[in-house]
């Protein structure tokens, strides 16, 4: 099993290999770096394709301390380190994409080219996160039987695909602590807002937006804005139909757009 010691963690990591361009991934909340399977196919015959647990979810040994998207950051640029890669392009989805913000503004450096996938940039307002916070105590209290639904219809959506992904999900959600859950939910609702001038003078890098059309968590608003505010964004794509997790639902669509940007940044 591919562990590496990194920041006191051990971050567990899948990498595709091969002499290609690198480009490494960032996953949602409740989702782990599986979530990619459908692009790391897809990619892998051309591009180096790297991917890691976040801290709380899937199998890296996280060591139930507190952590904030700079640790998500500072992991995904330690586990580069570890793998001898000094620059590659990042694909960031939903929390992925909030981590991705900080790392192409802190290690600009190490950030070839940017995927903004299903997130944006901003903090919740009072309300939401009041809900954010209840839908935590929830998780906490009671364990995952009254929000598991919620969650599926927001990231997966209610149609026949999503019913179908939801059966490899479920019970990897199910898997996930209260006090991972605790964890990872306060590292997102409590971020740090990055005003949009610190984007437009840090984020140069070429980046496209993709985001699904029907997301209800995550409306495709909020992304036009980040794709209005990136200084050298090439495209927005929407995927209609989709919800949150449009990588999962509608690879297709994702897919066409990962591979058209790729083959700009690296002809």
């Amino acid at each position: 099993m591919p562990i590496a010691e990194i920041n006191g963690q051990g971050i567990f990591y899948e990498d595709s290999g091969g002499d290609g361009p690198p480009v490494i991934f960032l996953h949602g909340f409740l989702f782990d770096q599986s979530m990619f399977d459908p692009q790391v196919e897809v990619l892998a015959p051309k591009y180096r394709c790297i991917r890691f647990d976040a801290r709380a979810f899937g199998q890296t040994q996280w060591d139930g301390k507190p952590f904030s998207l700079y640790d998500t950051a500072a992991d995904a640029i330690g586990l580069l380190d570890h793998l001898g890669i000094q620059e590659a392009t990042f694909v960031g989805m939903s929390q992925g994409g909030y981590a991705l913000v900080r790392i192409a503004i802190k290690y600009k450096e190490r950030v070839k080219a940017a995927v903004f996938l299903s997130t944006y940039n901003g903090v919740d307002t009072p309300d939401v996160k009041q809900i954010y916070y209840s839908m935590r105590n929830t998780w906490v209290k009671q364990g995952p039987d009254p929000l598991i639904s919620t969650y599926r219809d927001l990231f997966l959506g209610k149609d026949e695909r999503g019913q179908e992904l939801f059966k490899y999900w479920e019970p990897r959600w199910r898997a996930v602590s209260a006090k991972a859950f605790e964890a990872a939910s306060n590292n997102l609702t409590e971020r740090d807002e990055i005003p949009d001038e610190q984007v437009k003078e840090h984020i140069t890098m070429p980046s496209i937006v993709i985001h699904g059309e029907q997301d209800q968590g995550m409306p495709i608003a909020l992304a036009e804005q980040l794709y209005k505010t990136l200084p050298n964004a090439k495209r927005m794509v929407p995927v209609p139909g989709a919800a949150h997790a449009a990588n999962l639902t509608h690879p297709d669509v994702v897919n066409e757009a990962l591979q058209e940007f790729l083959a700009e940044i690296y002809p």
